[in-house]
C-alpha cells in the first residue's frame, strides 16, 4: 500500500510563506504525477499544481507566481513553497499522486490569519 506522507502545515500571517512537503512510501519517479490540491471550508477540493514525471509542473492560474511545486530527488520527496499567503489561502491541503490509480495524502491544515 502507498502512504503519501505530508507535513508543514501550519498558521501563518498575512503575506507569509510556508513550504508542504509530501513523501511517498516509493520513488516519486513511479508516479505519472504528482499534484496538490486544497479544499477550503465549505468548498469542494480545487487543483493546485501538478509536476509531472517528467518534471513540467502546471499552476492553477490564480495561484502563478506564488506558489512553486518542486521535487527533491535525493529527498525522494515533492514541495509546495507557498510565498504572500492570503486568507483565502485558507484550507487543508492534500498531496495526491496516480499511477494506475490515485493516492491521497492524509492532508495538512494551512491557516492564514493575523
Amino acid at each position: 500500500q502507498v502512504q503519501l506522507v505530508e507535513s508543514g502545515g501550519g498558521l501563518v500571517q498575512p503575506g507569509g510563506s510556508l513550504k508542504l512537503s509530501c513523501t511517498p512510501s516509493r520513488s516519486i519517479f513511479s508516479f505519472n504525477a504528482m499534484r496538490w490540491y486544497r479544499q477550503a471550508p465549505g468548498k469542494e477540493r480545487e487543483l493546485v499544481a501538478t509536476i509531472t514525471n517528467s518534471g513540467n509542473t502546471n499552476y492553477e492560474d490564480s495561484l502563478k507566481g506564488r506558489f512553486t511545486i518542486y521535487r527533491d530527488i535525493a529527498e525522494n520527496t515533492m514541495y509546495l513553497q507557498m510565498t504572500n499567503l492570503k486568507p483565502e489561502d485558507t484550507a487543508v491541503y492534500y498531496c495526491y499522486a496516480y499511477h494506475s490509480r490515485d493516492y491521497w495524502g492524509q492532508g495538512t491544515q494551512v491557516t492564514v490569519s493575523s
